[in-house]
């Protein structure tokens, strides 16, 4: 029964995910919200809101490790795992340079993690600076794209003509209703999991959950490898980084403060730090990543969760 809540979780938050951003974008151009603005904040938020609500269930429901797990194991498994088997399957190269700027911002953040956790709680007033830090970067972003003409990233197709109002405000409500059952089933399953094999908490967040919310993530980035494309998923990896840091954790710590176990500031959000230096470093001074990096990347991965387990 475990693994059925986790599956049905994660179909629900897949799926509540997909139609409540199709039609918050569809809702948004009808009534004339700029595209800029549609694509940072509704298409970033959007897709973030798996993560975002099962971190805040779990820390509502006495499971912070799982909130906290859940973050910090997505960001890892974005680099490690998800980089890493895109360079595999095709070598990355050829990435904006303006990606730079935002995996310096994915640094920083890691680094502001690795402070908080230190104190053996994220409160309130850390989740209330993390996300004036991510209101920042926002409107930097905004700022550099008005400035550039540059097109933020928009992977959300939507024919607005042809929709109506009545299925705009369907999908909305019916992807929130099939996210929030989503998060709840993949808790509840994610809890009963833990107890049945007599682990902890953080450490189904960090493995179970961490890689099950980062599967769409993987499922974009293996498309893109095979048609050639894997340099989208530099900017999608970094992107998803500094959201969960920033945006998820700093919602779910204003919300309901979490503890934090020994584990996340001896070492998971130390290897979180190392491998956000390793990928920025490749993006700064690497001219790609090729497969032999992609291999060493999964290998470490793997050797992370065994330890773990």
């Amino acid at each position: 029964m475990d693994y059925l809540y986790i599956a049905l979780g994660l179909l629900g938050l897949y799926f509540g995910a997909e139609w409540l951003v199709s039609g918050a974008v569809a809702t948004a151009r009808r009534i004339g919200i700029s595209p800029l603005i549609a694509s940072l904040v509704i298409v970033g938020f959007g897709t973030s809101l798996p993560e975002l609500l099962v971190s805040v269930r779990a820390a509502l429901t006495g499971a912070p490790g799982i909130a906290l797990g859940n973050v910090v194991g997505s960001n890892i498994a974005n680099i490690l795992l998800i980089v890493g088997i895109s360079a595999i399957i095709f070598p990355i190269a050829g990435w904006d340079r303006s990606v730079r700027r935002d995996a310096a911002t994915m640094v920083a953040s890691a680094v502001i993690l690795l402070f908080l956790v230190q104190y053996q709680v994220i409160d309130r007033i850390a989740g209330v600076v993390l996300l004036a830090i991510l209101a920042l970067y926002l409107l930097r972003t905004y700022m550099w794209a008005r400035r550039t003409g540059a097109r933020l990233n928009d992977d959300v197709e939507v024919d607005v003509d042809a929709m109506p109002v009545w299925k705009m405000a369907l999908l909305i409500v019916a992807g929130l209703v099939v996210l929030l059952f989503g998060a709840e089933f993949l808790i509840r399953g994610a809890t009963e999991l833990a107890a049945h094999f007599g682990v902890s908490d953080a450490v189904i967040g960090l493995t179970v959950v961490a890689i099950g919310t980062s599967l769409p993530e993987l499922a974009t980035a293996v498309v893109a490898a095979t048609q050639r494309h894997s340099d989208v998923t530099i900017g999608n990896v970094t992107g998803s980084c500094i959201f969960n840091t920033l945006c998820i954790l700093g919602a779910t710590a204003a919300i309901a403060p979490l503890p934090v176990s020994d584990g996340f500031a001896t070492l998971d959000v130390p290897v979180m730090l190392a491998a956000s230096v390793f990928f920025a470093g490749m993006l700064f001074f690497a001219p790609k990543f090729h497969r032999a990096t992609g291999v060493v990347m999964v290998v470490v991965y793997a050797g992370y969760i065994v330890y773990l387990v």
